[in-house]
């Protein structure tokens, strides 16, 4: 994939923190259509170095449990059924504080690091239920909202879903951008239907989710991905999950270029949220390694990196409890909620 020229006299800004919270915010810049529509991707290079990515990073013993527990935090872990019940989110919540087994803690030594996973992501139906049963233990609640999966409710009610969860408790909202305006081009209107996301979620976090499997192209992907951070998206995600196609290493590639190219331009970093379709322990591992190759060791804390995912945890839990043992469990033995 070729690199994107920066563009020159950019003003350089400064983040800091959301009030109350350590992560940094993406305050934005104006549209900059030139900058946009200049997006091209080299499809058969981004092939070539996502297809050489197992091959050239790996992780044994030790060094892999480390990175597996360090991915534990990154997780928002996520109920997003339609059969959902309070009993269930109280369960992942439970599940959140306590991700990995005290024992397998003990015995890799991190039984006092007090670690838990990166957020509990719901409805928002399910919003203050979720609050309520992390109460004390630092885990933020995300909300999607924006009329999830297909955003297709009218605006006002979208930016009135936000403005809800937010007043629940939610920190951190997943919203979804309409398709439609990506598919036929309208930039403006993307930009300013994220900005108007962006405005309602206060200091709330906000994650754009591009749906990247409902946009053809990866030219889409790119010119997305930078618009969405021109607005203020704090991060870029892949997917809902509910696509045919969600989270792969060839489209993190793209969103990680342009989140690469936009802190070039901007001095803003912004992070990025795979999700959807990532249940085994060995295939994050890939996710990590990419992260760490193209934007840095810094983008591999949950501040920068945020993982939607559910039964990726009981897989890595298992991996941890074979590290220890030297023997594989059923992944019964490992509940999430």
């Amino acid at each position: 994939m070729e690199d994107l020229a920066v563009k020159s006299g950019a003003t350089k800004a400064a983040q800091s923190p959301a009030a109350g919270h350590n992560w940094l915010r993406n305050n934005g810049m104006d549209l900059d259509l030139g900058w946009v529509l200049d997006q091209r991707v080299n499809l058969s290079a981004a092939e070539r170095r996502v297809a050489t990515l197992p091959g050239r990073r790996t992780v044994k013993k030790d060094a892999q449990a480390a990175w597996l527990l360090k991915a534990v935090t990154c997780i928002d872990l996520t109920t997003l059924n339609g059969d959902d019940t309070t009993e269930r989110v109280k369960r992942l919540c439970a599940k959140a504080r306590q991700p990995v087994r005290q024992d397998l803690l003990d015995a890799l030594g991190m039984g006092g690091r007090g670690i838990t996973t990166g957020a509990v992501c719901v409805y928002h139906r399910f919003v203050s239920t979720a609050v309520e049963a992390l109460d004390g233990s630092g885990i933020p609640v995300a909300a999607v909202s924006t009329g999830f999966p297909a955003g297709l409710i009218p605006h006002d009610v979208k930016l009135r879903e936000i403005e809800a969860s937010v007043a629940d408790g939610a920190r951190e909202i997943d919203i979804v951008i309409t398709r439609e305006h990506v598919l036929t081009g309208n930039w403006q209107a993307l930009y300013d239907e994220m900005r108007d996301f962006r405005a309602a979620c206060g200091d709330a976090h906000v994650k754009a989710i591009l749906a990247t499997g409902d946009l053809k192209t990866l030219r889409n992907v790119a010119r997305a991905s930078l618009v969405c951070m021109m607005a203020g998206a704090d991060f870029i995600k892949t997917s809902t999950g509910k696509e045919g196609v969600n989270a792969t290493l060839l489209v993190t590639l793209v969103m990680l270029r342009m989140i690469r190219a936009y802190q070039e331009q901007t001095g803003l970093k912004v992070g990025y949220k795979p999700a959807g379709g990532i249940s085994a322990a060995k295939d994050i591992l890939n996710y990590q390694f990419l992260m760490k190759d193209e934007l840095g060791r810094e983008w591999l804390e949950p501040d920068l990196f945020r993982i939607g995912a559910s039964s990726l945890l009981a897989d890595i839990e298992r991996q941890l409890e074979h590290h220890v043992t030297g023997a594989y469990s059923a992944l019964n033995r490992h509940p999430i909620g």
